[in-house]
């Protein structure tokens, strides 16, 4: 069977600044709160390799963007560095940086490739994080600065923005799970960085609008639906609070405008309202989106509580509801992920039927494999596995579009393999694989096959292997 895709759909990957630049504290750059943990807590990193080690993308950024063309992108996913361009959080302009990314955007349309630019991915600048990071409105506004000095500077050129990649990760790693900086343990602190970034996404598409540029905007969230163990409706209530918690938090304020007034409640219940002030609805109201960024990696399952919590422990989301280890799933065995194919379909799904079909794209799918050069063959990765993985997904993303699904296309995480935060290198995901001693980049079998797929806008079945 071929799987036809429509003639305009977006075929690219995505990347991050703090993820492949390197550089991390040259260049005119300032630290990062990636480059201050490390510096304090290196054990805590992977191999103890940090975010300087990256894949390099600032000094071979020309050699890079030929590879895309060569993988036939025709749009290809990154995000500028708040603290390489606004070294100090807010003023002055780092030239250098400037000089990087003008180059960098042109390069792109040079060979035919859309940039999509997004504002922020987990890298606050150290100097802002001093001033409270997203539990400071000071630094709301100055990101609202940092974005309006990015469409200023570069959205003659760039279409198509997003304000934040997956702004629930540094809610849970930071102020929730103790996985980011600044290692927080701490609800209602969390729920103060949740309401406060979606403000700063509110201002600064109102700053981008302002600027009548002609293009869109929006925000890319990580998407995980919430299956519930049964039918039981102590069950759906644990998956619907779930689901309320770390979906709906952010995707009913960027596409409805509003706050789902259920989890309004449960917050209010609980004690764990941040605080409001008076303009903040308005705002938000102003923060719909043009185009919705879909990470999906894998699904949710969710079981109702079935202990007692400890009530001196700190209030946290699993009060509310228990994990669930679905027997007979299919397993990344090198990830410990599940992947169900079918979740990115139940998104697309639920989008449509419920909040008014939004134009959207897929903005990450991947998997990640630890130790791939096993799988060398003749110099080349062999991974069949990440093939099967893609094309699956796919299958499931043409069904929603035959459905009437306003998907527009469809990016990979990522584009050659790089850094990821405290994991390094541990785990691969690009479509080129990178010889860190080197730094030479060889395409991957699933790199050759992405060409062939976008060349084609679409793929035969592909036959699995036993």
């Amino acid at each position: 069977m071929k799987y036809q895709f429509p003639r305009d759909f977006w075929w690219g990957s995505a990347s991050s600044a703090p993820q492949t630049e390197g550089e991390s504290l040259s260049g005119g750059k300032s630290a990062t709160i990636w480059d201050t943990w490390y510096a304090k807590q290196p054990g805590r990193f992977h191999q103890q390799i940090g975010p300087q080690q990256t894949s390099t993308f600032y000094q071979h950024w020309q050699q890079d963007i030929a590879l895309l063309k060569q993988l036939n992108h025709n749009s290809f996913r990154t995000s500028i560095s708040w603290a390489r361009l606004m070294p100090k959080g807010r003023g002055e302009v780092n030239p250098e940086a400037v000089d990087f990314y003008n180059g960098v955007i042109d390069e792109l349309l040079a060979q035919g490739i859309t940039p999509f630019i997004n504002l922020f991915h987990f890298d606050m600048p150290t100097v802002m994080q001093e001033q409270g990071g997203w539990e400071s409105r000071y630094v709301v506004d100055a990101y609202a600065e940092y974005a309006d000095t990015c469409f200023r500077l570069f959205g003659d050129r760039v279409q198509h923005w997003f304000t934040f990649n997956e702004p629930i990760v540094p809610v849970e790693g930071g102020y929730l799970y103790d996985f980011h900086y600044p290692n927080v343990v701490d609800f209602k602190r969390a729920a103060t960085v949740a309401y406060h970034t979606v403000l700063a996404h509110a201002l600064a598409v109102k700053k981008y609008r302002q600027r009548e540029l002609g293009g869109e905007i929006g925000i890319i969230l990580n998407l995980t639906p919430s299956y519930p163990r049964s039918e039981n409706p102590a069950d759906i209530k644990a998956a619907n609070i779930a689901d309320l918690l770390f979906n709906r938090s952010f995707l009913d304020p960027v596409l409805r405008g509003e706050y789902p007034t259920e989890l309004v409640a449960l917050l209010k219940d609980y004690d764990q309202l941040p605080e409001c002030q008076p303009g903040d609805s308005a705002l938000i109201l102003e923060g719909k989106v043009d185009l919705l960024g879909i990470n999906y990696y894998q699904p949710r399952r969710i079981k109702c509580r079935d202990s007692r919590v400890n009530p001196d422990a700190p209030f946290m989301p699993e009060w509310l509801f228990d994990y669930y280890q679905m027997p007979g799933c299919k397993m990344n065995p090198h990830r410990g992920w599940e992947i169900y194919e079918p979740g990115i379909y139940d998104i697309l799904t639920n989008l449509r039927e419920n909040y008014d079909n939004p134009r959207c794209f897929i903005s990450e799918n991947g998997m990640g494999v630890e130790n791939e050069q096993r799988f060398s063959q003749n110099g080349q990765i062999n991974d069949d596995y990440r093939i099967e993985f893609v094309s699956e997904h796919l299958k499931w993303v043409h069904r929603a579009l035959a459905e009437g699904s306003h998907c527009l296309g469809y990016h990979m995480w990522t584009f050659i393999d790089n850094w990821s935060w405290c994991n390094a290198y541990k785990n691969r995901y690009g479509f080129i694989q990178l010889d860190l001693k080197t730094q030479q980049r060889i395409v991957k079998k699933s790199g050759e096959w992405f060409a062939a797929t976008a060349d084609n806008q679409g793929f035969d079945e592909v036959e699995k292997n036993d």
